[in-house]
């Protein structure tokens, strides 16, 4: 089968193949931080599609810190990476939670601002990103995930734009881990 190291080498080759041809596009955009940009990237319809997020779940099962238990993102993006992130997972035996922040708290029921199993204070959480800029939603991610007793040490996106996000982590003590870069796609 080969060696560890080629079988990731040649996931996150498919992996960025399906990116540049589904995902990538040039021309004039508006991005969520507001910025303006000669490109855009929508990882959803690689990260809907099964064999997308397989590999996408294979590489960041890899990449995550094995230390953490759960894995957690912002609706609507993180969505699919934390569903698939945790069957990858229990598909080898790994135990390994998924907890989803809403964007709004919502205003009935329990008012829950995160979806997912309890987990006890002080656990381990990863949070996952699709395309990192300035990291402006991710942060929010992290701040209500510590605001509810969990640490987040790191952030594991499909690809950081290098546009200050990685800087903007390392200002809230959290390691960025990305499988590509802008540069990936130029």
């Amino acid at each position: 089968m080969g060696t560890f190291s080629e079988k990731y080498d040649l996931n996150k080759a498919k992996l960025l193949k399906q990116l540049i041809e589904k995902s990538y596009k040039k021309g004039n955009f508006t991005l969520s931080s507001g910025k303006k940009s000669s490109h855009y990237l929508n990882c959803k319809p690689v990260s809907l599609s099964g064999e997308g997020l397989d590999l996408i779940s294979e590489l960041f099962l890899d990449l995550k810190d094995s230390r953490s238990k759960a894995v957690a993102g912002l609706t609507l993006g993180a969505d699919p990476l934390v569903s698939g992130l945790i069957v990858k997972a229990a598909s080898q035996g790994l135990d390994l939670n998924g907890l989803i922040i809403r964007k709004e708290i919502k205003q009935y029921g329990t008012k829950a601002g995160i979806e997912g199993p309890s987990l006890e204070e002080g656990t381990l959480v990863t949070v996952l990103e699709d395309v990192v800029t300035t990291a402006g939603s991710v942060i929010k991610a992290i701040k209500k995930l510590r605001e509810n007793n969990y640490l987040v040490e790191e952030v594991l996106s499909i690809v950081d734009r290098q546009e200050g996000g990685l800087e903007a982590l390392e200002d809230e003590n959290v390691k960025l881990k990305s499988l590509f870069t802008i540069k990936d796609f130029l």
